[in-house]
């Protein structure tokens, strides 16, 4: 049977049950279990809410009986750890909490969407709990969260495993829209959200809580949390986690063998794809400049959507659900033109921007973000700068290349941008001429 591309669909049980083609990396689950409270910061749309749906799948007592047909393809699935299916399993994502508003507004939806998902999770493992009430419409997510972890750890065991996806996804909104003083005190000792970190400490503290997992893009809102969540293990920049998400050379050789035999492609093109989505999607270094290079994994799966479905190269190479939103540029750079036109000038002409490593291994807050010497790292963060090397970033790839020099092109209109748009047009036909598909 002939297996789909699932393009950004981030729900593993419908990836395995609709035949989609999927990237084995759960031999990393095994190196996670060595890490307590592990933090895992990649850019936009790199394949982190697929992830947090696979360890839910593994770690998730109730789908105990599900375990061979869920991961009996994978390495975990021959190699299987002897916690697995072994937790309750509290799965949270903030990406859907609402930042507008005021501090209380933002409370309230916060305790909405997080008691929703506590809610859920009370009757998923009703059977467990009995008759024993550890839910209250009327008390906090902070307050639901206690009342959980009190029942757990009554029960003794299972523990609950929390995975928590986008952690700073609502916060960095704040940040966007210079809402700087809803963010303090959203951040603030007294503030909501500090108060659930410390009540998720207070879990591991006990034991009643296996782990926390997190993942997110900005590592601002976890150092502002400071002692709310200080247990936490940033393994971001990690030699051991660096292609955790993310596609290797090989991983990329073998998906396209899957194709090329599945869809019957014609082996003589092969050369000619390879080429084209190296250039465009490859090039990403988050840990060390030297060591393989990985592909932005739904690029990718946006590329062979199109090319399994048409047998063409897409005209249009450029997801465009995957530039980074706009008004993060603006507010990154926007203080000072001089400033951007410079760092415009710097990347598109050099393709290289001097860096200091130190600011890259360290945490950051919210106004060193905005800073002209923490440019580079924050352009990193977001996916747009990879390492070209100990000293210096570069845009990884022409894809983000010909998006970062479009973005600056919209929100300044520099006097040379007529020159740049020309100079990549030049570019991206140059490396297209070289194939003899048809470009539709």
């Amino acid at each position: 049977m002939k297996k789909r591309i699932l393009y950004a669909n981030a729900n593993y049980e419908e990836i395995v049950s609709e035949n989609g083609y999927f990237v084995d990396k759960t031999h990393y689950i095994e190196k996670l279990e060595k890490v307590g409270n592990p933090v895992f910061l990649r850019p936009r749309r790199f394949g982190k809410s697929l992830w947090c749906r696979i360890m839910e799948c593994y770690y998730n007592i109730n789908q105990k009986d599900d375990f061979d047909r869920l991961f009996g393809h994978t390495w975990i699935g021959a190699h299987p750890t002897p916690l697995r299916n072994s937790f309750f399993v509290l799965h949270l994502d903030f990406s859907v909490i609402d930042s507008s508003g005021s501090i209380a507004d933002i409370e309230k939806n916060f305790n909405h969407i997080v008691n929703s998902r506590i809610r859920s999770f009370v009757t998923r493992y009703g059977k467990w709990f009995k008759n024993t009430e550890i839910f209250n419409n009327e008390v906090s997510a902070s307050g639901n969260l206690s009342y959980v972890l009190d029942a757990v750890d009554a029960l003794g065991s299972p523990k609950l495993y929390v995975i928590i996806d986008e952690y700073d996804n609502f916060a960095n909104q704040l940040i966007v829209e210079n809402k700087d003083r809803l963010y303090q005190e959203l951040t603030s000792d007294a503030g909501f959200l500090k108060t659930f970190f410390k009540t998720l400490k207070e879990g591991r503290k006990t034991g009643a809580m296996a782990n926390v997992f997190i993942t997110g893009v900005l590592p601002i809102t976890m150092d502002d949390l400071a002692s709310g969540f200080n247990v936490a293990t940033f393994i971001t920049l990690t030699p051991k986690f660096e292609n955790m998400l993310g596609f290797t050379q090989s991983e990329v050789d073998q998906l396209l063998d899957d194709i090329y035999q599945d869809w019957d492609m014609d082996p003589f093109t092969r050369k000619e794809v390879e080429e084209v989505v190296k250039s465009q999607y490859d090039g990403y270094h988050f840990v060390n400049p030297d060591s393989e290079a990985l592909y932005n994994p739904t690029m990718i799966l946006y590329f062979l959507d199109w090319f399994c479905e048409y047998q063409q190269i897409p005209e249009m190479l450029t997801d465009m659900n995957l530039r980074t939103d706009l008004s993060w540029v603006r507010r990154i750079t926007g203080a000072n033109p001089a400033n951007t036109e410079e760092f415009v000038n710097q990347l598109t002409t050099e393709n290289a921007i001097a860096y200091d490593k130190n600011f890259l291994v360290a945490k950051f807050n919210m106004f060193q973000f905005f800073e002209k010497g923490f440019y580079p790292i924050s352009f990193f963060y977001l996916g747009m700068l990879t390492r070209k090397d100990s000293f210096y970033l570069k845009l990884p790839n022409l894809n983000m290349r010909q998006i970062f020099v479009e973005y600056f092109n919209e929100l300044h209109r520099i006097d040379v941008s007529t020159k740049y748009a020309e100079m990549m047009q030049d570019w991206v036909q140059s490396v297209l001429s070289k194939f003899k598909f048809k470009i539709i």
